[in-house]
């Protein structure tokens, strides 16, 4: 951990429902520092989850770990969070993991057994090879398996392969190609870094879609209808600042508490519940309880503080078992409706 952290090397922050990126900044003994691009309150809200997990590239392979957040501050002048050091470090298996089949229109070129230059498209790609689609046929003997050849392609300005490779695999067209040597150095450290983004935007696609066909053949019987925002509050004022600051994300619809409209938002099981917290006294702690009753653990539910105490309100949730927790501020940087977008899309897959 101690290269990447002198690196400055980027990693990701994941919870359920977030995936904030960062950088190494330093390493103490007991904790690292990682840039905070988010303020204190973001920072405590978002990544307070007992899941949070830091994810890094690091040479050829991917490496993820448990992790919890200790605090905010400033490292190097940048405002920084610091993470508990992880007890233990997962290593993915890079060949059989990290591979990049979204390449877009990438081409490249070849050399063959007679040195003629030869054009294809590239299938997939990873930091120790890459598969090819020739745009011709092969003559005889032409390329074959265990033959070294040249190759070349740009992936980016900063990522330009030109070298040898090894040819694992023909098939018609199809070449797989393990280059010799494997990159290394500054270009490593940038290709692998690509691939590593790669990997996670093809991770958030897979999100938003996973689970949906188990979503409709476990529910045939009920409406295919979207996903909406119930806030449980009587604070009219709050739902305007809401309708604003989630004005991307689908219909906000304000509901006075109340048991019966609590049994309602139940048998709809398409709504994301914002419970609004405005006061923590032993009263107000036991209305939460007997309208959660009513709803029945049927959806999930979000406690959204105004004017609380941070670690009550995280207490109460962890109680009450919500999905997660939020206090509101005088200002909104954005973190709230890319946590409740994460919400829907783990509990409503189809949205």
């Amino acid at each position: 951990m101690r290269n990447v952290c002198e690196k400055g090397e980027l990693l990701l922050l994941v919870t359920p429902y977030l995936r904030l990126e960062s950088n190494f900044l330093r390493l103490d003994q007991d904790a690292v520092h990682v840039t905070a691009l988010m303020s204190r309150e973001d920072a405590i809200f978002g990544l307070r989850s007992p899941e949070l997990r830091m994810r890094f590239p690091y040479g050829h392979q991917f490496y993820e770990a448990p992790t919890r957040t200790l605090g905010v501050g400033m490292t190097r002048g940048r405002q920084s969070l610091s993470l508990a050091l992880p007890t233990v470090m997962n290593m993915d298996d890079y060949r059989a993991s990290h591979r990049v089949d979204r390449v877009g229109r990438l081409m490249a070129t070849f050399s063959s057994r007679k040195y003629d230059l030869l054009v294809a498209n590239v299938v997939n790609l990873s930091t120790s090879g890459v598969r090819i689609f020739a745009q011709r046929d092969f003559e005889e003997g032409e390329v074959d398996v265990d033959d070294i050849i040249h190759i070349a392609l740009t992936v980016t300005p900063e990522i330009v392969i030109n070298s040898k490779a090894k040819v694992r695999y023909v098939k018609d067209r199809i070449l797989g190609l393990e280059f010799r040597p494997r990159p290394e150095g500054a270009l490593l450290d940038t290709f692998a870094r690509w691939v590593f983004q790669k990997q996670e935007e093809e991770l958030i696609i897979q999100s938003g879609r996973g689970g949906a066909d188990e979503e409709r053949s476990g529910a045939a019987h009920r409406a295919e209808t979207a996903p909406g925002l119930a806030l449980v509050s009587s604070d009219a004022d709050l739902e305007a600042r809401l309708r604003e600051i989630l004005k991307d994300l689908p219909p906000l619809a304000r509901v006075a508490p109340g048991t019966q409209n609590m049994k309602d938002l139940a048998a709809s099981t398409r709504s994301l519940v914002l419970f609004h917290v405005a006061s923590l006294g032993m009263d107000d702690r036991k209305r939460i309880r007997i309208l959660l009753e009513a709803l029945g653990g049927k959806v999930p539910f979000l406690l959204l503080g105004t004017g609380v105490d941070n670690g009550a309100l995280f207490e109460l949730g962890s109680e009450l078992k919500a999905v997660s927790v939020y206090v509101l501020g005088a200002t909104s940087s954005g973190l709230l409706p890319r946590l409740l977008q994460g919400i829907l899309r783990k509990h409503f897959p189809t949205a």
